[in-house]
């Protein structure tokens, strides 16, 4: 186990939900990857303490920044997205470079602001950063039509199936320079995810491969016996959270 240094609480924007926390593990940053991470919760509920990401920082010597942003009912779209890019903007400057390289990701309504950091560039390049800045990405069972929250915002019917400006999915076909060359990324979905969440990840990777994106470097892993992102907080026999092994791995791989 890694002893922790624990920096909470600190404001990255100007809105008082525009906080973030530092779990950094007592080793050599030269060897260490960053994980900034987003919550779930539908962009309308969860917190940044996510318990599971800072036993990743604990048990696999993995820093871990984790974000809070403006949600619904106060906010709307794509307000928690620029504070998303906002977050990452900061914890990056805030780091200094220090670190081996910086992994962006986040779990279903997280993972959502994720996939829209690196497909929609205009987000990130806000602040001065693109996607292929980040030495990879996690979506963990994340929405890539447009979010059935941001529907509903919108007076829609929240199952349905919108591709506009608010789907990660949306902006696939832009143009990118070498798609081949955007950073890896690992897909998690649930055995028993959200209705239509697993075939909507199968038609994201399917719009991905038809236009050049370098699937070796995407990596699927499907949790079996788990609800929509059940295994976040579900243990294994060891103890241990069932989901961390798949991102440690992930994330130290890069």
């Amino acid at each position: 186990m890694y002893k922790l240094t624990e920096i909470c609480g600190e404001t990255y924007g100007a809105y008082p939900a525009c906080l973030i926390d530092f779990y950094l593990p007592e080793r050599d940053p030269a060897e260490t990857p960053l994980y900034i991470h987003f919550h779930g919760g539908g962009l309308e509920s969860g917190s940044r303490r996510d318990r599971y990401v800072i036993e990743l920082a604990e048990k696999y010597g993995i820093a871990v920044a984790s974000a809070d942003y403006r949600m619904y009912p106060a906010a709307k779209f794509p307000e928690f997205i620029e504070d998303a890019a906002a977050a990452c903007a900061y914890a990056v400057k805030r780091m200094e470079g220090k670190y081996k390289t910086v992994i962006v990701g986040g779990s279903s309504a997280g993972a959502y602001l994720s996939m829209m950091l690196y497909f929609a560039p205009q987000y990130l390049a806000a602040s001065g950063l693109r996607a292929e800045d980040f030495g990879g990405f996690i979506f963990d069972a994340g929405q890539p039509t447009t979010h059935f929250n941001v529907l509903r915002e919108r007076g829609l019917d929240s199952r349905a199936i919108r591709a506009d400006d608010a789907a990660p999915v949306f902006y696939i076909d832009r143009p990118v320079k070498n798609p081949a060359e955007k950073p890896p990324v690992l897909i998690l979905n649930a055995e028993r995810d959200m209705e239509n969440r697993r075939e909507q990840t199968m038609l994201l990777m399917g719009v991905m491969k038809t236009f050049g994106y370098d699937m070796t470097k995407v990596k699927y892993v499907l949790l079996e016996d788990c609800t929509h992102c059940q295994y976040c907080g579900k243990r294994g026999a060891d103890g241990e959270v069932i989901v961390n092994p798949i991102l440690a791995e992930f994330i130290l791989s890069l």
